[in-house]
């Protein structure tokens, strides 16, 4: 409780921060009354739980790999006192309602405002945390309070949070959106926007002493609390949880938690739970904070470009910290997805390739649609409707992990580019190589397999070798479909440590590991291109080389 605080004192309510009496119920079910078997959840006896990695103290993943924060662990307690074991997957939030509203995952928990438009997507359990929301501007700024944000202004948000909401239809301002609270935080400390509207609590957390930034003003949110989401229609998962968190509160867990993972003081009349559960019982936390005797840590004097920049990408320490998880866990995984995902597209490719260059309308059309469609989509959009589509209907084959359907997202993608490059690289070798082979007794089929495709193949290998380090980038994406903490790839493994330090060295560290597959990759094939045209040590043709005369000699 060392980082005890009391509320902001520029505090300003733009709503009523009791209970929301229309959804807070009045009471709950007793533990006893509850039957894991009525839940509807995914897998029996277990929660499976959708989060973020990216927004500490709320939501984080620790140094090794654990999903924690005050949200999940309160989560934890309640499922305990339930009876059910707890399964945590990563997601991005624009993401979250729309895999808990489709039943990927049981249960959001994102340090989720529950607003009345959210509500209309998902359900939502009492409220076990209230939110608000903090100004942070640059020093220096002419921006000291809500009031000052101007259109013009490049106001940084965090997309499909209630923060975006309150720009737009508060504030009527369009705001500038990022994926993730990290990236917001680092373009404002180099200045590239000009204020951020950010969760209250996640502000006091990441701003650490001596960063070119500072919070001028909060502002309470319009009498919405901090809830977990649940699907729609499953009233017994929400009673349940409701039912779970009056128990934490009783028995003093949730006080326990509050204090170690967000300890400030409550708004006056608010309370977590239901209206029958007991106020929990917090130390003086206005007391606690006095007694540091800690002078308000301002922002340090300005810093260059250059020395913003060292700091920003080249903290040798973070390097250590980063390394070892990336090479332990976000490369095998990136390369699992990443191998996995061209086996299918090269296979698949070669069949769209073959029916792409087929006389026959009923094998070339589909081709072309095929092609058409998955080349034309972006390539998150793929795997979303992959993903959130096909994933319900084959959850008793992949056991609702989306990790097989990751891979198959991203060969599909793969197969519409590399069935392109392999119908270009066949159509360039001229026909008389087919004719001849065919004069010389080959069967088609043999003729294009041993003759045609191996020439069309060499010719489009650098191309093919792109598309592989393409590939390689893009499986990054297979986080949006939500993963455990074991199955990210690089790019998230480098993220989760952003977020936790506000730092983005872990991320470059993440770049360099895809440099080092990535550009040897890219050297070998030009290697091997130059090898298969000049031929082997010594200038002597090779044995494609010899038949190609004659073949063209015969026709």
């Amino acid at each position: 409780m060392n980082s005890a605080t009391v509320l902001p004192k520029n505090l300003t309510e733009t709503g009523a921060m009791g209970h929301d009496d229309e959804h807070t119920t009045p009471t709950v079910e007793p533990l006893s009354s509850v039957h894991i078997d009525t839940l509807g959840l995914g897998t029996p006896g277990v929660l499976t739980v959708g989060t973020l990695s990216d927004a500490p103290p709320n939501i984080c993943v620790t140094p090794t790999g654990q999903f924690s924060g005050f949200d999940n662990q309160l989560l934890l307690a309640i499922a305990g006192k339930l009876g059910l074991q707890v399964r945590f997957i990563s997601t991005d939030f624009s993401a979250l309602l729309a895999q808990v509203a489709s039943g990927r995952f049981d249960v959001g928990s994102a340090a989720v405002k529950a607003t009345d438009a959210r509500r209309r997507t998902v359900a939502f359990t009492n409220g076990y945390d209230f939110g608000y929301y903090s100004l942070v501007v640059p020093p220096g700024s002419a921006i000291t309070k809500f009031t000052d944000l101007r259109a013009g202004q490049r106001i940084g948000v965090v997309q499909g949070t209630v923060e975006e909401s309150y720009v737009v239809d508060i504030l009527h301002l369009q705001p500038v959106k990022y994926p993730g609270f990290a990236t917001v935080y680092a373009s404002l400390k180099t200045r590239q926007i000009d204020a951020w509207v950010a969760p209250g609590t996640l502000a006091a957390n990441v701003i650490r002493p001596g960063d070119p930034a500072v919070v001028v003003a909060n502002t309470f949110s319009l009498g919405n609390f901090v809830a977990y989401a649940v699907g729609p229609g499953n009233q017994p998962l929400v009673d349940a949880l409701n039912s779970g968190l009056d128990a934490v509160i009783a028995d003093g867990t949730w006080a326990h938690l509050y204090s170690e993972w967000v300890p400030r003081t409550l708004p006056s009349g608010w309370k977590p739970g239901s209206l029958a559960a007991p106020a929990p019982a917090l130390p003086n936390f206005a007391a606690i904070a006095a007694s540091h005797h800690h002078k308000p840590v301002g922002p340090s004097a300005p810093k260059s470009t250059f020395a913003q920049l060292r700091d920003s990408f080249f903290d040798w320490d973070l390097y250590k910290e980063a390394i070892p998880m990336l090479l332990t866990v976000g490369l095998p995984n990136t390369m699992i997805l990443t191998n996995s995902a061209l086996v299918i597209g090269l296979l698949l490719g070669m069949v769209l390739a073959m029916a792409g260059s087929s006389h026959s309308r009923w094998l070339r059309w589909p081709a072309r649609i095929y092609t058409d469609i998955f080349r034309g989509l972006p390539e998150v959009v793929i795997i979303l409707i992959i993903g959130m589509g096909i994933g319900p209907l084959v959850g008793g084959l992949t056991h609702n992990n989306p990790y097989p359907l990751g891979i198959l997202a991203l060969g599909c993608m793969a197969a519409a580019y590399i069935g392109e490059i392999l119908r270009a690289g066949i159509q360039s070798v001229d026909a008389g190589q087919l004719e001849a082979a065919r004069a010389l007794g080959f069967s088609y089929s043999s003729a294009m397999r041993l003759v045609v495709i191996p020439q069309g193949i060499r010719r489009v290998l650098p191309a093919l070798v792109n598309q592989a380090i393409s590939l390689l980038k893009a499986s990054a994406l297979v986080y949006f479909l939500g993963l455990i903490a074991q199955q990210r790839e690089l790019f998230q493994v480098g993220r989760d440590l952003n977020a936790q330090t506000g730092n983005l060295s872990p991320l470059v560290a993440a770049g360099l590991f895809y440099l080092v597959l990535t550009i040897p990759l890219t050297h070998l094939v030009n290697y091997i291109d130059a090898r298969l045209r000049s031929g082997r040590s010594g200038g002597t043709p090779d044995d494609t080389d010899l038949v190609t005369p004659t073949f063209q000699e015969m026709t």
